[in-house]
Formats: C-alpha cells, structure tokens, sequence
C-alpha cells in the first residue's frame, strides 16, 4: 500500500465511525455565528472536525489544522463525499480572512485568530464596498484614525452579506488620507460586538436579506488586530479577494472546502415538469439544454480538480477569476433550465398558489442573480481575465 492509499483507508475508517447521521446529506454548514444554534449532530461533527484538524486540513497543526498535502486534501474531499458527509464550517472566517492572517499575519495574530476560526468560534462578514465606492474600490472612504492604543473607525460599508449574524468583520479602511488612494489603505479587524457598529439589512428581489449595510461610528479596533502593515491594505486585500474568488470557483484549498453540498436534480426535476415521449423529453430544446448543461457541469467540475492539481501555492492568482466567473454563469444556466422546464409553474410566488419546490427554486434563481455581482462582477472578471491571463493591452 502506499502512504496515500493508507491515508485514504484511514481517513475512510474514521469519517464511516465518526460523521453523525445527522451531518449526512442536505442541511445546514456552520460560518461559527455565535448566534445561530446548532443542531446536536451538526455541533458533534464540528467539533469532532475541528478536533481533527479537518475544518482547516491544509493549516498548520499549531493553528488548528492537519497540515495535509494537496493530495491528502484532495482524498479528504473524496472520502467526505463518498459518505455524505456535509463540510463541517463554511464562511469567510476559514476561507477568506483565516488563509489572509496565515500568509500576511504576524506570529501573534496568527495564534489569536487562526484557532478560534478552525474551531468556528465566531462567523465574519466582509466590509469592502461602499456604498460610494463599489468596484473602484481604492475610492473607499471609510477611516481610521489612531488615537492611543487603538483605531477609531467612521463611515459605512455595503453589501456586508451576513452581518446580521456575524460577530467580527475584516475591513478595509483609509488610514492615510493625504497619500494616493491606493497607497493609504489598511486592513482591519472589527468586533461587531460593540456600540460603534450597526446592522442594516438590504431587502432582495427574492424575498431574502442576506445582504447589509454595517456602519461606523467611533467604533474601536485595537492597534495589534491591523493585518499586514499600516497603509499595506490594498495588497493584503487583494490577495484576500483572490483566496473569495477561489472559494467561489471551488478551487480554494487554503480553508474549508467540499464535503456534500444541496444539489439540484436536473433531470428528474425537469422530468417531473416537462412533457415526456417514449421515456423522452417532447421538447427537443430543453433536452439539448439539458443536454449542454450536463456537459458544461462535467466540464467545469474537472477544471476545478484540474486547477486544484496545479496549484502552487494556498490560492490560485488570477485563474480564480477565470473558474469563479465560468461556475457562476454554469449555476445560473441550470437555474434558467429550470425556471424553464416549469413553465408557468415556475413563476408562482405566492405560498396559496406554489408547492414548496416552485417556490424555492423562483426564489433560488431570483437570489442566484448575484453570483455574477458578489465576489467582483462579472466585468471585473473579465478585465482581469483579459488583462492577467491572456495579456491584452488596457
């Protein structure tokens, strides 16, 4: 047998006598809010993981992880899948601002942070725009300024998704504002926790507010929780932003990714509500649709694998742009295929008039929308694509 053979063997051994039932097929993933309660056997296989060191594999042991290879990962991904297993935390804490501290933290903010986030012990949110500086967003305007000891923090942030349920935010601030804009910016780490921030939530079109606007007002951050040097943001955020876009490409191992996810049936779903002939659907449009889209499927779930074989480092540079933005536009093909194949049927709102699967997949294609807004746009995708990767002139 060789090492990876018996690490697999292992690994299958453990996750068949220790992943709970409950923690098996469709349900929720932890972000680690101190708010939201868990169920018993989601709270085990968290903390059974986390004792593991499989919330953050690929972290150093000292911080919480396994110090798996990317092979070991790879396997781990496999095995959790081939039970049923659901990835035991999610969120921004393991897979956004953890792998950040990790690469440009100093020794103690390595060990203050990267524990608690491996055993999701607080959810984060992500203040980055504003809401007069979206995709430019070295026009931020939000400050800090130091007084003492700590940084007083003023002005607003938007589409802070989930900060009604997080307990700390990574936030980029001006520190400087008489250098160039891009050379003026820091990094910061806010607890949410405190009279100096508020919450407002941002109705959606599909009825759901995971969207904020968080604001600040003298709001505290002590000198020792800003990541990377004074004025260093603009680099440190844009690697964060790298270790986002390969997270949503599915292509991040620098945190916690994989394990079981809610999937979509296409087919049986579209068969349920087309009309069939001889077993056959009698639309030959939606079949080719359906067709494709299996293809594509197929095809971007191996330039993921692909992506994950050749990395060289915990987040892939610009290729992330590349992956995020052809799994956003591969999901929200399959949500229009849907919506499609329901017909009318799709587009009932009401809870009167809608069976529970209508209504959840009109408000999952309504929410989808964003996948090509959240993360950078798809325009932003594109000039870093056309800029980074292929090499064309501004």
């Amino acid at each position: 047998m060789t090492d990876l053979a018996d690490f697999r063997a292992e690994t299958r051994a453990w996750l068949e006598g220790n992943c709970p039932e409950g923690a098996k097929g469709p349900g929720t993933i932890p972000i680690g809010s101190s708010t939201i309660e868990l169920e018993p056997d989601t709270r085990l296989w968290l903390e059974r993981m986390a004792e593991k060191g499989w919330t953050v594999p690929t972290w150093p042991r000292e911080y919480g992880g396994a110090e798996l290879n990317r092979e070991e990962y790879q396997v781990l991904i496999e095995e959790l899948q081939r039970v049923g297993a659901r990835t035991p935390l999610t969120g921004r804490g393991v897979n956004y601002i953890g792998p950040t501290i990790l690469e440009f933290g100093t020794d103690e903010q390595k060990a203050k942070w990267l524990p608690r986030c491996a055993r999701g012990e607080g959810a984060w949110a992500m203040g980055y725009s504003e809401p007069g500086a979206g995709s430019d967003l070295a026009s931020l305007s939000t400050k800090a300024e130091r007084i003492g000891d700590n940084y007083v923090l003023n002005g607003s942030k938007i589409w802070t998704s989930d900060a009604t349920f997080c307990d700390y935010i990574f936030v980029l601030v001006r520190t400087s504002p008489d250098k160039p804009k891009h050379e003026g910016i820091s990094l910061v780490l806010v607890d949410m926790h405190q009279e100096g921030v508020k919450v407002s939530p941002i109705q959606l079109i599909s009825g759901a507010s995971p969207f904020c606007e968080t604001h600040f007002d003298d709001a505290i951050v002590p000198v020792e929780d800003l990541i990377g040097g004074v004025d260093n943001g603009w680099t440190v955020g844009k690697r964060l932003l790298q270790f986002e876009r390969s997270t949503h490409a599915g292509i991040n191992i620098s945190g916690s990714q994989g394990g079981r996810t809610e999937e979509n049936n296409l087919v049986d779903v579209v068969r349920n509500y087309a009309e069939t002939k001889d077993g056959k659907l009698a639309d030959g449009d939606l079949r080719d649709w359906l067709t494709r889209h299996a293809m594509n499927t197929h095809a971007q779930k191996l330039t993921q694998r692909r992506a994950i074989d050749e990395l060289q480092s915990r987040a892939p540079g610009f290729t992330s742009s590349a992956v995020k933005l052809s799994n956003a536009l591969n999901i929200q093909d399959g949500d229009e295929l849907l919506v499609a194949a329901m017909g009318t049927q799709g587009l009932r709102w009401h809870e009167d008039t809608a069976d529970a699967r209508e209504l959840a997949t009109l408000k999952k294609w309504l929410y989808q929308k964003s996948l090509t807004i959240a993360g950078g746009t798809k325009e932003v995708q594109l000039n870093i694509i056309a800029k980074r990767v292929l090499g064309l002139p501004d």
